[in-house]
């Protein structure tokens, strides 16, 4: 379905739409990816957590020091997103994912072995963790595109959910695992995990089984890369669903770029009470990806995929009420509610658009949603940080605010809100 066309006619659901996130019996090759989707999630906020306590802790870094390490960590997802997905588009998703999470634990173990070697530098650090970034990416490009291959379209919302809870915990769990083990054994222990846990996933995606992709005919990767493109924005669905992405990316590290000296200074919280308020993050991501079954049963598909963006602006409204009345309880809510509704858009989104794009073209839209989302995410940090710097943070809390109802209004503005189930599948 192209740009000027309309979606496709709404028939009455029946029990089985009703029932489509659902939990299942899943397929071996599912389990084997959902478990290593767990194991490299779980590797990849590890390092994450430990990667900036270990420059401050061991290499006396600086606040610009940690800033360029996390620039090393994120670089690759700008650089190197739209090449990864062509190249899952054009061989097997399931080796590209070995490939790149083989790379993640020989980054992992390095790191291991030279701080253990007392041989560390910041730019060592910032090398290695663009190496290990790059193998995060390649495993985010194909996971999504290999997805629709290895269960029924019945279950495909049920998978997703499954796959996000395990992002969840992980995002939940590996920063306060990383942060427990650097305190008390020191940075090694935290990244001999973290490479334990990356080579489990490494074996587990070796016995999947990959169904055989239909042959496609090749043609020159930029032209590859335009249709792609064509698709995402001609589509009726795809483009408000990456138009919302994009203003809530900014929106979110607009929050971001201010809440930690705003939460610090302007509500006096200590450190311990604001890590308390960001873990409240996790926790709603959890909560979120484990009732996102029922809450899309129970609801017609264009209002569970509506349900992220509108708890976005309760969430952004609640945290913007602090300026009012300052309260770390009233934060923590409004991380909560950032978590729990934005997992379900994820979930629900991105079934809708494995179920809209052809399975050829599945790695490329996949990069191209990466890349525009990762792009967006460096321009909220640098337009909270100006506001913060020149207005002071509760101006940049309701610009923020301000944009999140953006993005809700572009969703809710589009054909998606008018889906009461998932579309016909389009042929692979």
């Amino acid at each position: 379905m192209m740009a000027g066309t309309a979606p496709p006619p709404c028939r009455r659901p029946s029990t089985a739409d009703r029932h489509l996130p659902m939990p299942a019996p899943f397929p071996p090759s599912f389990q084997r990816l959902a478990w290593s989707n767990l194991a490299a999630q779980s590797a990849e906020q590890l390092s994450l957590a430990a990667v900036p306590m270990v420059a401050v802790l061991a290499l006396g870094a600086g606040a610009g020091d940690t800033g360029a390490l996390a620039t090393a960590q994120t670089l690759p997802f700008l650089l190197l997103s739209i090449p990864l997905g062509l190249l899952a588009d054009r061989g097997s998703r399931r080796r590209l994912m070995v490939v790149a999470e083989a790379l993640r634990a020989l980054s992992l173990l390095a790191l291991w072995l030279v701080l253990a070697a007392g041989a560390l530098s910041l730019p060592l650090l910032a090398v290695l963790g663009f190496v290990g970034a790059v193998g995060t990416v390649g495993y985010s490009v194909a996971a999504p595109a290999l997805l629709p291959a290895l269960v029924p379209r019945a279950t495909l919302g049920a998978a997703n959910g499954r796959l996000e809870l395990a992002r969840s915990l992980a995002f939940a769990g590996g920063p306060a695992v990383a942060g427990a083990l650097v305190a008390s054994v020191g940075g090694s222990a935290a990244f001999a995990l973290a490479t334990a846990l990356s080579l489990a996933a490494v074996l587990l995606l070796r016995g999947l089984a990959e169904p055989a992709a239909a042959p496609v005919a090749r043609r020159h990767p930029l032209r590859e890369l335009a249709d792609g493109a064509a698709l995402v924005w001609g589509h009726a669905l795809l483009r408000p669903i990456l138009l919302t992405a994009v203003a809530w990316n900014i929106s979110w590290f607009v929050l971001q770029a201010v809440y930690m000296t705003y939460a610090l200074r302007s509500l006096g919280l200590s450190a311990a009470t604001v890590g308390l308020t960001l873990a409240s993050y996790g926790a709603g991501m959890v909560l979120g990806a484990l009732g996102a079954g029922r809450l899309v049963a129970a609801l017609p598909f264009g209002r569970a995929v509506l349900l992220g963006p509108a708890m976005s602006v309760l969430a952004a409204a609640t945290m913007l009420a602090t300026v009012a009345w300052p309260s770390a309880a009233l934060a923590a809510a409004s991380f909560f509610l950032f978590g729990a509704g934005p997992i379900v858009w994820t979930i629900t989104s991105m079934t809708l658009r494995q179920t809209v794009t052809p399975g050829a073209m599945l790695g490329r839209v996949s990069a191209i949603f990466l890349a525009v989302n990762m792009g967006a995410r460096p321009v909220g940090a640098a337009l909270g940080g100006l506001v913060g710097a020149h207005w002071g943070e509760p101006q940049a809390l309701a610009l923020a605010l301000a944009g999140f109802v953006l993005q809700a209004a572009v969703i809710a503005a589009s054909p998606v809100r008018g889906l009461r189930q998932l579309p016909a599948a389009v042929a692979a």
